[in-house]
């Protein structure tokens, strides 16, 4: 095997009390807000975005937790956890929507949330909605990448078997999607180096031991394939790529009509995550050929080009007015 380094990773950043503690998820959340908020307040104060400096903090605590909370845990209730459990299943268990620390948000759904809080805020401040939504679609590329970094941390979402690949990393995560024989032989190897884990009861155990002892992740190692860490592909492209990109624009050209930067958003972010997402392990049902993360990729297709034609009626409007 190439690949050599397992991906055991701890979840938690800083443990607080029992099971209260802060987790690198919930970090990358609370890193992406505040290089959002001063960002778009430094756009703010040179005149790049229709809002005031004071505006910012209030604009960014509504979008984080209407837009980003709300949007994504609702984007993945419906789009990943629904198909699995159903109607009958969300009817008898109506509170799997709040328990965000279980896991599970949706960019697509926190990328939808954004758009209908920024729709609203717009209308109450008397702001083009195009103009606010183009300085969040700048910064937003930056929350994505910290959330990737957090996924490949608790090694989730993780790619797929990439022999051969130098870069190539071990997930133990990955361990489920592996044969029963191999499960219990991996389950095996673990008990010999750690006898506690011969009356462990899931394997969440196994994966959480191999987590905080060395040996079992050893042990453990040679039973994982070598995956595709994409986490760290999609982090680079759908993150910093894209914010670099956006940032460029927006600061190289300050006349840009209102919509433009939204319409290279969508463009660009769909065919980042529709490239990134043949290196990753689906995690829901195909639909055709194409992962759930590519079908609802296409779509924002469809919204860059309505972006981009409002964008374009701007430009014509403005270069026919009398200067």
């Amino acid at each position: 095997m190439i690949a050599t380094y397992v991906d055991n990773l701890n979840p938690v950043a800083l443990p607080i009390y029992g099971e209260l503690a802060l987790r690198w998820y919930g970090l990358a959340y609370l890193m992406g807000f505040v290089c959002g908020f001063l960002l778009l307040r430094n756009l703010a104060k040179r005149g790049l975005w229709v809002l005031k400096p004071e505006q910012t903090g209030d604009f960014i605590a509504g979008a984080a937790m209407f837009g980003v909370f709300l949007g994504g845990r609702v984007g993945y209730i419906l789009f990943y956890q629904l198909p699995k459990v159903g109607w009958a299943g969300l009817a008898h268990d109506p509170l799997m929507v709040l328990r965000v620390w279980e896991g599970g948000m949706a960019s697509h759904g926190g990328i939808l949330g954004m758009a209908i809080f920024i729709w609203f805020y717009a209308k109450k401040h008397q702001v083009t909605w195009t103009g606010l939504g183009d300085g969040l679609c700048v910064v937003a590329p930056l929350g994505l990448l910290f959330g990737r970094a957090a996924n490949f941390i608790n090694g989730e979402l993780y790619g797929r078997v990439a022999e051969g690949v130098a870069w190539a990393v071990k997930f133990p995560l990955s361990l489920v999607e592996e044969p029963a024989e191999a499960q219990a032989a991996a389950w095996q190897a673990c008990a010999r180096v750690d006898p506690g884990l011969a009356d462990a009861t899931s394997l969440h155990a196994l994966i959480t031991a191999a987590r905080e002892k060395p040996e079992v992740s050893h042990a453990l190692a040679e039973y994982l394939p070598p995956r595709h860490p994409s986490q760290i592909y999609e982090g680079l492209l759908e993150g910093a790529l894209l914010f670099t990109i956006l940032w460029v624009v927006r600061t190289r050209f300050p006349k840009a009509p209102d919509g433009l930067l939204t319409g290279l958003f969508f463009t660009l972010y769909a065919a980042f995550r529709i490239f990134g997402e043949q290196f990753r392990e689906p995690d829901a049902a195909m639909v055709g050929p194409l992962t759930k993360g590519q079908f609802f990729s296409v779509f924002m297709f469809l919204f860059a080009a309505a972006f981009f034609a409002h964008a374009w009626r701007g430009w014509r409007r403005n270069s026919h007015s009398p200067t």
